[in-house]
């Protein structure tokens, strides 16, 4: 059974860094990113919706550049679940909140840099302007990723996330983590 991969791939318009795809997103948090259609579906919510059935995965054919974007979602999706895993007590939705915008904003690798764990993959940003502009993209993403995470962790309304999701803490997509 073959992984599922993004409707972004054939956007002609999408702009690239290195080879990923720079795509719009709905967000209100400030950044690069391209403002995306509210009522159209983004990266951030196929990666959310791909995420348990792709996370399964071993191996993953890249069939274009808003595939290699989806995977760094998806691995950070996977970083996420595990920081919110790892805490002593089980935190409520704004302590989870918090410790996810942390987790967003801290340093991080990207494509190109020494520590990014799937450069084989990747190409990296062919000047320091593009590396910075993929940077900001990225933290940008990640943030709302986060929001939205938390959103659907705490959907239930127990003030717990939901063991839907963290059952996935531990389950590495590709045997890969960004180490964030």
């Amino acid at each position: 059974m073959p992984a599922y991969h993004s409707a972004f791939n054939e956007d002609p318009d999408a702009r690239q860094v290195g080879n990923t795809a720079v795509l719009p997103i709905r967000t209100k948090i400030r950044g690069p990113a391209p403002i995306g259609d509210p009522a159209q579906a983004d990266i951030i919510d196929e990666a959310l919706d791909l995420f348990r059935a792709n996370s399964l995965f071993r191996n993953f054919e890249i069939k274009g550049p808003a595939d290699r974007l989806m995977i760094i979602l998806i691995l950070y999706v996977s970083d996420c679940l595990a920081k919110i895993g790892s805490a002593r007590t089980v935190p409520t939705q704004i302590e989870a909140s918090k410790m996810l915008n942390t987790l967003s904003v801290d340093n991080f690798s990207i494509p190109g840099d020494a520590g990014f764990p799937l450069n084989s993959h990747y190409a990296a940003p062919t000047s320091r302007q593009e590396a910075d502009y993929l940077r900001q993209y990225l933290t940008q993403v990640r943030q709302e990723l986060a929001s939205r995470l938390t959103d659907k962790l705490y959907a239930d309304g127990t003030g717990k996330p939901s063991k839907w999701w963290m059952a996935f803490q531990k389950r590495r997509f590709m045997n890969r983590s960004l180490g964030s």
